[in-house]
């Protein structure tokens, strides 16, 4: 599992014109699942993205975690975290899950952060979506889950 996270002043996304999700405060995140992810890799990331301490305390500095500053989260689907443009012009997005693993992977994803922070908004998983944001700092992480949780 990959994720680009961005902390935003504020982000919605929208398909067709229509705003799926919106937060103000809080963290963009672009999930990406490959094909051996399941339910701990899912759980994993949730802890370690709720839990990272990107935001500033009183003194400015990087020192509390997203919950602690009453933010939110808009996860977006992204299946081109998984792009491999190594040969070619045209990158290959075979290390990307198909829907039929992604999706459930995607949606225990958002259940998990939902039992710890609100708001958690979404986009809507596959479809063509247009994303807003205005990054604070700017702070940008990747987050990767190299390994199973555990090892």
């Amino acid at each position: 599992m990959r994720a680009l996270i961005q902390r935003v002043k504020r982000a919605s996304v929208s398909v067709d014109g229509n705003i799926t999700g919106t937060i103000d405060h809080g963290l963009l995140v672009f999930l990406g699942i490959t094909h051996d992810d399941d339910a701990s890799t899912a759980s994993w990331m949730a802890d370690k993205i709720l839990s990272l301490r990107i935001f500033p305390d009183e003194q400015g500095k990087m020192n509390r975690h997203v919950n602690e500053v009453g933010g939110g989260l808009l996860v977006v689907s992204q299946f081109t975290l998984y792009a491999d443009a190594a040969h070619g012009r045209r990158p290959s997005f075979s290390k990307a899950a198909p829907r039929a693993i992604a999706e459930p992977l995607y949606e225990e994803f958002v259940a998990i952060c939902r039992q710890h922070i609100a708001p958690v908004a979404t986009g809507s998983f596959g479809a063509d979506m247009d994303v807003s944001l205005v990054n604070w700092g700017p702070v940008t992480i990747w987050l990767e889950s190299v390994t199973k949780p555990g090892n």
